[in-house]
């Protein structure tokens, strides 16, 4: 991100597994982008709620270009065609299962086969109940969800997004689109 935009002062601050808190970097008028895969209580609760003050915009995903990135994670895992799984933490807040799901059907449009959403924690249906074949896992990084979606035993399983070039573009998109509403308002997630 700091290499795409210089000029921004980019802060990171974390809402669970901190330090630093979103609280402790963050001033007044600033701009909280959710470096975040779906819309749910984290951004909808947690974030405003630790920093009432910040415009907090959309959450990274979904995107087709994060489609594409899963797709690129996809084929450097062995993936030669047929369907998948698009494997998520998952989430109590049925906007946030929406989000994947339309993640889903972005990951479908650019691989040309069916993709269906499954989840690692909350959510239908489990991954853990499933027998992929491809899986496509739908994390920002390594971890406990990403560990257990290496456990699920298919064939072919993607590594998590990790610090791939397309977040840092879609970040400073968000940000961007910000920049553009008016003050004081927080962009609608």
């Amino acid at each position: 991100m700091r290499n795409l935009a210089s000029d921004v002062d980019v802060r990171v601050g974390y809402l669970e597994h901190g330090p630093p808190h979103v609280s402790d970097v963050v001033e007044a008028a600033a701009v909280a982008v959710p470096l975040l895969l779906a819309a749910g209580y984290h951004v909808r609760v947690d974030l405003p709620a630790q920093a009432p003050h910040l415009a907090v915009t959309p959450p990274v995903g979904p995107d087709p270009r994060i489609a594409r990135a899963l797709a690129q994670r996809l084929h450097e895992a062995g993936y030669d065609g047929g369907p998948v799984t698009l494997a998520a933490a998952g989430s109590a807040d049925q906007r946030a299962l929406d989000d994947v799901a339309a993640a889903a059907t972005q990951l479908a449009d650019v691989l040309g086969a069916p993709v269906d959403p499954a989840f690692v924690s909350a959510g239908a249906p489990r991954l853990a109940d499933l027998r992929p074949r491809a899986v496509a896992t739908y994390l920002l990084a390594p971890g406990l969800f990403a560990d257990k979606v290496a456990a699920c035993g298919a064939p072919v399983i993607a590594e998590p997004l990790g610090a791939h070039p397309v977040l840092a573009e879609i970040v400073l998109d968000r940000y961007r689109s910000s920049l553009a509403q008016p003050p004081g308002r927080t962009a609608p997630a």
